[in-house]
Order: structure tokens, then sequence, then C-alpha cells
């Protein structure tokens, strides 16, 4: 392994040189933010089609996934989930695949990319794309990596759903309806960004390596369509739970607004007595009202009041509507 001086400011370059074939070497060039230096020199050094290096500029981003074939090297773009925020955001990767070199670009906010090319650079000898000192194989040790990532997500997932189950449980509702909207919102995320990975993968088991046994690199590349299944298989369980969760957490949320209007209504029933009593002996009749000019009427006006508050209260109960 060797390190390139003279490069652009953005591009990191590692030479994956194993001894037992001294006539080959794979070259790794990870290059972050890329800029004018940078496309330009990719279009010198390997005389990529224009239209790939425009898609992997800095100020591009594809909305899909794309695995395109150039004159002798396979194009690709890729999108991981990556959490940022508090929120689970897209981020794209774009390859460049050919005989003895890999490029990958991408912008800074890639950890599972940026701590693999670290360990490439510290152990390059415990690496397959070492021993075979092929492309494809390094891509798909790349790839790998880069899914083993997604299942940190998806355990973070998982914990958050089972914080939902503990606030919903312990009649919190109101506080558990953000946690919901938050994890619905990344497991939509997620699965949007994951949905074409299997459909990518069976497209890079047909690729050929001219150090790598065929049989080996369709071995490795069915290994990632595993994963990518298994990644999906999770999301929708995660899916059904949060959505199960959510209809629970609604039903206890109405239930709660069901007893409160049924509160409020019994005690406005119950209170009604008060309010007709008070209205009819509060006219303005002259020698007509009972009980008013009585020495005891305003303690009988109110006993009537109070016996129609404990009548309404005993219809209540019968109904059992209290």
């Amino acid at each position: 392994m060797a390190l390139s001086k003279n490069l652009p400011k953005n591009i990191q370059k590692i030479i994956i040189d194993n001894p037992v074939t001294p006539n080959y070497k794979l070259v790794w060039l990870n290059i972050s933010d890329a800029g004018k230096d940078e496309i330009e020199y990719l279009r010198k050094t390997y005389n990529f089609k224009m239209a790939h290096l425009r898609a992997s500029s800095g100020k591009a981003f594809a909305q899909r996934a794309i695995v395109e074939h150039g004159d002798d090297y396979l194009f690709m773009i890729l999108h991981y989930p990556v959490f940022r925020d508090g929120a689970i955001v897209s981020e794209e990767i774009d390859f460049f695949v050919g005989h003895g070199y890999l490029v990958t670009l991408h912008n800074s906010n890639l950890p599972a990319l940026n701590s693999f090319f670290k360990l490439c650079k510290k152990e390059t000898g415990s690496l397959l794309a070492f021993h075979f000192e092929s492309a494809s194989v390094l891509l798909y040790e790349l790839l790998e990596k880069l899914i083993q990532s997604c299942y940190t997500l998806l355990d973070e997932n998982s914990i958050a759903i089972n914080e939902v189950e503990k606030l919903i449980f312990e009649k919190e509702p109101k506080n558990a309806v953000s946690h919901i909207l938050s994890l619905r919102l990344n497991i939509i995320n997620i699965r949007k960004i994951m949905q074409n990975h299997k459909n990518v993968m069976k497209k890079l088991t047909e690729r050929e390596s001219r150090y790598a046994p065929a049989s080996e690199v369709k071995k490795f590349y069915n290994s990632l369509i595993e994963h990518t299944k298994r990644i999906w298989e999770n999301l929708e369980n995660q899916k059904e739970t949060i959505e199960v969760l959510n209809n629970t957490n609604e039903s206890l949320l109405n239930d709660r607004i069901s007893n409160i209007m049924k509160t409020l209504t019994i005690f406005s029933v119950i209170v009604f007595p008060l309010t007709l009593f008070a209205a009819i002996f509060g006219m303005n009749t002259i020698d007509g009202m009972p009980f008013v000019d009585t020495p005891n009427g305003f303690w009988i006006i109110i006993a009537f009041m109070l016996m129609g508050c404990f009548g309404m209260l005993l219809i209540f109960e019968r109904k059992k509507w209290l």
C-alpha cells in the first residue's frame, strides 16, 4: 500500500498491492465533496463519460439508484440512510468500478465509508481485496460495511419502539405522539432509500473479475442480496409495529377525550336545574312569584335547586352513565 501525492485536495488514494502478483495493483480513490478539480482529474485520468462525471459532482444529488455501463467501467449511484439531527436522511455515494480501480464520490457525512477507508489504510492485508486484488471484491467489502451500518439504524428504531410502548402503557399517550411521528418518518425514509438495493445487488452478481473467480464474486454479492432482504423484512416488521402502536395510542387519546367530554356533559346537565331556577325566580314579575316574599323564601328556592341537582344525579346513576 502507498499513498500518492499531487492529487486534488479532496481525493484520498490507496494502492492495494499484493506481493504475490507484482505486476498488478488495485487502486481506490475516495473523493469527498467533489468539485471542479476532482472531476477534471477523473476525466483526464480515466476518461469517464461527462454525463457520469456531472452526476458525481458535489452539487448534484440523484433521486434514484443508477447502474450504467461505460466503455470499460461500471457507473453506479446508491443511497444509504444516515442518522442526522434526530432524523434519517439519504446520503449518496457514486461508484466508478473498472479493472484495477474503484472510485467513490460522496460527501463527508458517511461514517461507515470513512471508517472502512481508514481500516484499509491501516490493515490492508486483512482485506479480501488484498488477496484477490479485485475491484469487484473491494466493492463488495465496502457495500457490506455500508449495509451493516443500516442494521445499527434498525436497532436504534427498535429501541425507540420499546420506549414508545412504555409511554403508551404508562398512560402518557400525548408524550408518545411525537415519538411515533418521528419513528414513522424514519422508517418511511429508510424504506425509500433501501427499496432498490436488492435489484442493484442482483445486477452486480453478473460482474466479472480478472483475478477473482466468478463463482466467488457471485457468492459475495448473493450474501449482500440476503442482507438487503433481511433489512427489508425488519423494516416491514417495524412498520407494522409502529402502525399498531399508533392505532393503540389514538384509541387511548380518543378514550381520554371521550371521558373529558362525558365529565363536562354531566357537569353541565347537573348544573342545569340551578340555571333554570335562577332564571325563573329572577323574572321581574309583580305579586306572582311564589316564595319570594316569604321569610325563608331564599332557602326554599335553594332547596329546590339542590333537589333538582340530586334528581339529575339519580337519573345518571340509574342509567349507569356515571
